[in-house]
């Protein structure tokens, strides 16, 4: 679904996961289910991370694009940031997914961008504000992580 583009992340960030042996690109990518879904990281860091989706291939029998797939990439967005809020210690855990969809959307790409709205030690919340390509609210979804303390022998798991 497209060229896979290059996530954009600030040093300090990729610098302290790659002293753990983690390629930073690959732990935050979209996972299997948005990578089948087209789902693309375009910016990402613990106060902003933005994202794209086709609407081709997500829609629903009206040809709309399912409110499932806005969920999938707002839960995308929400993570990673909050992943990056909770640093290489802590593994992000969602626990809390509410969606607000606002408009259809039939065609092109729609764009998600995550910014929190809480960041504390034990949980993360990011509001989602996904558009259209006009700029239309498609829809608003909020997402609570719970931060959890990595297990020993996870971390090399993710390594690998």
């Amino acid at each position: 679904m497209g060229e896979q583009q290059q996530v954009k992340f600030p040093q300090g960030v990729i610098d302290e996961y790659a002293a753990l042996g983690v390629d930073l690109p690959a732990l935050f990518s979209a996972g299997h289910l948005g990578t089948r879904m087209g789902v693309q990281i375009l910016e990402a860091s613990a106060e902003r991370v933005v994202g794209t989706m086709p609407v081709e291939g997500n829609t629903q029998p009206y040809g709309l694009l399912h409110g499932g797939a806005s969920a999938v990439l707002a839960e995308t967005l929400g993570s990673v940031g909050s992943m990056l809020h909770g640093g290489s210690t802590k593994i992000a855990v969602g626990v809390d997914l509410n969606c607000t969809h606002h408009r259809g959307a039939r065609s092109g790409l729609v764009t998600g961008v995550a910014t929190p709205v809480h960041r504390g030690r034990s949980t993360a919340t990011y509001e989602i504000v996904i558009t259209d390509e006009a700029d239309k609210r498609v829809c608003t979804a909020r997402l609570t992580c719970l931060l959890r303390d990595v297990k020993p022998g996870e971390a090399e798991q993710t390594a690998g």
